[in-house]
Order: C-alpha cells, then structure tokens, then sequence
C-alpha cells in the first residue's frame, strides 16, 4: 500500500524512469491495482485519482459524498474534493497538465493483466495536457512483489500443498484397489478438508479432474455430475491455498496414472515436464548470471519443448501467471508470450507459476504446475522436489 514509508523509494523509481509521476484512477473497482495502492475497502462509486509526484506530497482526488474509501490516506496527504465533471477534470488538469505520468494502460492491450485504465479516461488525462505511458514496471517494482514474510509464508503453504496433493493421489489409487472408487468431487471434498486442518484458505477449487474431464484446464468437478476415478484413468489434481488470514497462495498441478500409464500417456507426460524444466532453466541460468530476462521468453522456451514433441496445437494456454503479494492470478509479469505479448523484467521479488500443459479434448489433458520466486540472484522453486514421474496408483 502507498505510504509514508514507501514514498521514498516509490520517488526514486519515478526519477530512475524520467516520470514526473504516476496518476492512479479508479472507478467501482475497476483498477484493482490502484485500489490496492491505495488502500481502498469496499465499494468505490464516484471517479478517484491520486497523483504521486516525483517531488512533493501524493494529492488525493475524492468525490465529496464517498470519503470512505480514503480511510487509509495519510492525513498529511492533501486530499482535494469535487462533486461536479467540471471540477474533476480542472483537478486533473492541475495536477498533470504538461507532465510525463504513468498510469495502468497497455499500448494496444498487450498485457491486459495491466491495462486497468479506459480510453475515455486515457483522452482525458492526455487532453489536460499529459503524456501517459505504461506504469507495467513501477507495477512490478512496488505492487507485485512478495516481502520476505510473503515468501516465507508461500514456501509454507507449498509444503502443505504438495503433500496433500499426494495424500489425495494415493486416498484415490486406495478407493479403486478396494472396489470403491471415489468421484471428483469427493476428492476435492477431501482436499478442502485438509487445507482447513493446514490452516489454509482458498478462493475456489480444487480442480480434480480424470482423464477426459482434465482435457478441459477450467474444469471444475461437481457432485451433480459425479465421476467416478477408475483404473485406467489419468488423474490432474490442481491445488492452490494460503494460510488462512493472508499470505502469497502457492499453486500447484501433480498428475497420476491409475495402473500403469500408456506410453501415449508417458509421452505426453514427459513434453509436459520437460517443458516446464526448459522454462525454469532458462530463468536459472539468467537470474544467476545476472542478466535480464522476461516471462515471454520462458513461455516460449517452454513452448518450443513441447512444439518439437509434436503436441504444440494442444498447449492452449500461458506458461504461467503472476502470483503476486494479493492474488493467485496477480498483476505482476506474466509468463506469456501466447495469449499476450508481456515484456516485462522478471525482476527480484516477484513471484510466478510454471504450468505448461497438453489437452486432448475427449481423452486427456497433462499439466505439470510449480510456483518460481525471483531472489537477487538465484531462482526458487517451490516446491522443493517437483515432479518428475507420474504417481503410478
């Protein structure tokens, strides 16, 4: 959140990249990363902006009839009120007319993940006078990176996850060699069952899919069209928690086979996981040598892995999203050179998945999911042992 004590370092990083400042706009929540900036809780019903300067105090833009939502702004802050289009737009003038500022806005979309901000916003800010560019690195830098507690609290809730991932593998190899198989959603039960006596907490999910079922990545299972996990089936169990009360989420996808696994299964399986291992060692070798590297550049090593094994129609998706210190799909740089063109640093701090996977609609879909975090000059990877053969159950 933008305090007192981030105000310097926030500063230091406008004049490093020749900002005169970073306008943030909200409206009914629509800019989630200027929400969570500033503090915000609850419903933002009236336009809001704030200026953070180069030099000087952050200025406040607030409607006269919701002061709420600045509950968290620093008193010393100036804080400017206006009820009337005409005052707002003359705030904005005031304070941006003829500068260099950065708002959440993506030329061309490129990242949507970023490009918070509307075009009429975008017309408004820059018919004041203002030159506006793309705030995706300050993003990075001040929003989307994880504090050593957050990374530590992430590396715990990896550690819990993984085994109950497990657990849940081998409950289901258990059900089907004693004549009672479970369905989905019973093991998806059981997961959130043991998230609770972990002490952890999600938003939604988890995601327990067979054979054909995981061939879909958003599948989710339900007890009113149960499945039934047989001998035979490939199991894709996707997991995500944090501890309960906050935390960064770890997210992670394991894969099994009930019975030995056919070698179309052991193929595609070894494309998924050979692909993941392109990606982080890609990210390895550029981190530890210090040299810059970017989450499209991991998707596409990731990518080519796959491409090359011939199952290169069937990776739909993203090689990974953002975790950031917020959300499981956070802000922060996307590994992703697919469904958006994200160039941005993968720099120290931030915290992403490595998921790259193979769908087959009607028969199968493989995925192999570990979480990275980018320290200053080492890449970690939780958690600690991924997988590296399918669990035979």
């Amino acid at each position: 959140m933008l305090t007192p004590e981030l105000l310097p370092r926030l500063q230091q990083l406008l004049a490093d990249a020749d900002l005169d400042g970073w306008l943030l706009y909200d409206f009914r929540g629509t800019n989630a990363i200027a929400a969570g900036l500033l503090g915000f809780e609850g419903l933002c019903s009236r336009r809001v902006f704030a200026f953070v300067p180069r030099e000087g105090l952050p200025i406040g833009i607030a409607h006269a009839i919701e002061p709420g939502p600045w509950a968290h702004w620093p008193k010393a802050w100036p804080l400017r009120i206006y009820s009337g289009w005409r005052a707002l737009e003359a705030e904005v003038a005031a304070l941006v007319g003829g500068k260099r500022v950065a708002m959440e806005y993506s030329p061309g979309d490129a990242i949507p993940y970023l490009d918070r901000v509307p075009a009429g916003v975008l017309e408004l800010v820059r018919g004041a006078g203002a030159t506006v560019v793309s705030s995706g690195e300050l993003v990075s830098q001040v929003y989307a990176t994880w504090t050593p507690s957050q990374l530590a609290s992430h590396e715990r809730a990896a550690t819990h996850i993984a085994a109950i991932a497990y657990e849940t593998i081998q409950h289901a190899g258990a059900m089907v060699a004693a004549g009672t198989p479970a369905a989905e959603h019973e093991l998806q039960a059981r997961i959130l069952e043991a998230f609770a006596r972990a002490g952890l907490e999600t938003d939604h999910g988890p995601d327990v899919a067979a054979s054909e079922n995981a061939a879909n990545p958003h599948y989710a299972p339900s007890a009113a069209t149960p499945r039934l996990v047989q001998r035979g089936d490939v199991l894709l169990v996707d997991l995500w928690a944090r501890e309960t009360g906050g935390g960064v989420y770890a997210d992670q996808t394991w894969m099994a086979s009930l019975g030995a696994p056919s070698d179309r299964v052991v193929t595609i399986w070894e494309a998924v996981r050979d692909a993941r291992d392109a990606a982080l060692a890609l990210l390895s070798t550029r981190i530890a040598a210090g040299l810059p590297v970017r989450g499209g550049e991991a998707d596409d090593a990731a990518r080519a892995v796959i491409e090359a094994r011939g199952f290169g129609p069937h990776f739909w998706h993203r090689t990974g999203h953002s975790i950031d210190s917020r959300e499981l799909h956070g802000s922060g740089p996307q590994i992703d050179n697919l469904e958006s063109r994200d160039d941005r640093r993968l720099i120290p701090g931030v915290g992403f998945s490595i998921e790259p996977g193979v769908y087959l609609p009607g028969e199968l879909g493989v995925r192999s999911e570990v979480n990275a975090y980018v320290g200053d000059d080492a890449l970690l990877v939780t958690p600690t042992t991924p997988q590296r053969t399918l669990f035979v159950v």
